[in-house]
């Protein structure tokens, strides 16, 4: 909508306008189009009265070519001069750290490469910035963390420095066998960072704050995989510091639940794994195969690498909350949670290009996976998901026969109703309408022969998943024989807030998969 961005005094009069932007409504469809004018105005953190923001340089449209995308731009109260640049950059402009006057770090993302750059720049000199370092974003093992930083006596947040002058960096410390939040410095002159203290083992410990001007005394909240995050003040060098909180387990009920990280790989070499969730007091040799619901969510990937990247989960705090699958542990089921389904793109090609192929072969190796371990029985595993899940749910019932039902919530399914791009899809449905077909599973709702639970909000206000995709897909279910029943909840948005929405909505899974996964009948009589 049209907008206006101004400088406002104590009194409420108008002190500068620095934008007046029109309708945006033909803002280029790619993802890293913008608008044109000013954009992200903001105070500069580190400097009184003084106003920065961005302009693109390529019209807004990342097809342009262009030596310089976008523009900082700073400009000092009274506002009466001309704007100074603070940096050119080659990216997208994603977010700023001020630090002081002569530092700040200015961050760029391209989405087509994932590619992430920092610059280095002097406020105080601008028009220059140094590279500081340069990254696939989702690359998280490699993740150098971002600048922690504390309100300064304006109360506008600011990068924290050590006594050498060096960056203090915080970030999750992901690894392959876990995530460690870590603090390190950051030598701004080189990109070279020193750990000074990093989350023990079995405990995941993130910082909240800095209480001295040496950074030695924390503020930090804990929890281990037994143990509900609380608050705790500590040293640098003091396990386990003193307790500020003591919350307690918010539902002991689930106490002894079992999770393990499972990995495994892919018939193409992709690793991927999941976290198995175990009912308390399961055990394998006595107890037998348990009917098993997977929950996923696939993600778009450039690098098969950074795709296959294993983060074990073993040493945080578990309950789950509101509509949570995980409720299903206390109905006797088993949950695969969070399945990697890495869908790449290589040899230039879009990810996308290969979505159902991809798809397909991750859920055969997850299956084959929780087969093997003996925790599952093939013929009593059901797939679910919401929203992007819902989506990849109605597929894989569509192309395979892995599943004997699916609950798919707040789904789109029909990829010509979002023909602008859909999540990490940014060519529009004349440039890839084969794609946009393949990925439809309304395209193959004769081909739907398990099953499928569709739940939706009626006020579902994310532009993708509009109510009309699950009333349209239910319809053309419903008129090729499926088996599948329609849920709307009165009011709700994308998520589920209201008691009585997530009080239904567990009670239609449970219902619905205690019909056609627990007490079903084999394949082979449910056929006949």
């Amino acid at each position: 909508f049209p907008a206006e961005v101004d400088v406002i005094d104590l009194q409420g009069r108008r002190v500068h306008q620095v934008a007046d932007l029109p309708l945006r409504d033909n803002v280029p469809t790619p993802f890293d189009a913008v608008a044109p004018g000013p954009r992200s105005v903001q105070w500069r953190a580190d400097a009184p009265a003084t106003l920065a923001w961005v302009e693109a340089q390529d019209g807004g449209d990342p097809r342009n070519a262009a030596q310089v995308r976008d523009r900082v731009f700073t400009l000092a109260a009274p506002f009466n001069g001309a704007p100074t640049t603070l940096i050119d950059l080659s990216e997208r402009y994603a977010g700023v750290s001020w630090g002081d006057a002569d530092t700040a770090i200015v961050n760029t993302r391209w989405f087509n490469t994932r590619h992430e750059t920092r610059w280095v720049v002097d406020p105080s000199n601008p028009g220059a910035g140094r590279q500081l370092l340069e990254r696939n974003y989702q690359d998280r093992y490699n993740n150098p963390g971002f600048p922690l930083t504390e309100a300064n006596a304006q109360g506008f947040p600011v990068m924290r420095f050590d006594a050498q002058g060096r960056v203090l960096m915080t970030g999750p410390g992901a690894t392959r066998e876990g995530e460690y939040p870590f603090l390190a410095a950051m030598d701004l002159s080189n990109g070279q960072s020193e750990r000074l203290w990093t989350s023990a083992n079995g405990n995941y410990e993130t910082i909240v704050g800095i209480l001295d001007d040496e950074g030695r005394r924390l503020v930090t909240r804990r929890e281990t995989r037994n143990d509900p995050p609380n608050l705790f003040v500590r040293g640098l060098d003091d396990q386990p510091g003193d307790a500020l909180t003591q919350f307690p387990d918010p539902a002991p009920q689930l106490a002894g639940v079992s999770r393990q990280l499972i990995t495994y790989t892919r018939a193409d070499g992709v690793q991927l794994s999941g976290t198995l969730y175990l009912p308390a007091g399961y055990d394998k040799d006595r107890d037998g195969p348990l009917p098993l619901v997977m929950w996923a969510y696939p993600a778009e990937f450039t690098d098969a690498a950074v795709a296959g990247q294993v983060v074990d989960s073993a040493n945080r705090f578990v309950r789950p909350g509101g509509a949570s699958h995980l409720f299903l542990l206390t109905q006797g089921y088993a949950v695969l949670d969070n399945p990697t389904m890495p869908i790449i793109g290589r040899d230039g090609a879009e990810p996308n290009d290969t979505y159902i192929e991809q798809l397909k072969a991750s859920a055969e190796a997850a299956v084959k996976a929780v087969v093997d371990l003996g925790v599952a029985d093939a013929d009593r595993i059901a797939v679910g998901g919401h929203s992007y899940g819902a989506f990849m749910t109605a597929n894989l019932l569509a192309h395979t026969d892995l599943f004997r039902t699916g609950v798919a919530r707040s789904g789109a399914y029909n990829r010509t109703l979002t023909p602008f791009g859909f999540q990490a899809e940014q060519r529009t449905y004349w440039q890839a309408p084969e794609t946009y077909n393949e990925m439809s599973p309304f395209a193959y709702a004769d081909k739907v022969n398990e099953p499928i639970l569709l739940i939706h909000g009626e006020a579902d206000d994310n532009q993708g998943t509009f109510p009309v995709q699950s009333e349209r897909f239910y319809a053309a279910l419903k008129g090729n024989g499926a088996t599948v029943r329609y849920v709307v909840l009165p009011l709700e948005a994308h998520g589920y807030r209201a008691r009585e929405s997530v009080g239904h909505t567990l009670w239609e899974t449970v219902r619905w998969l205690d019909r056609y996964v627990k007490n079903a009948p084999p394949r082979a009589a449910a056929a006949q």
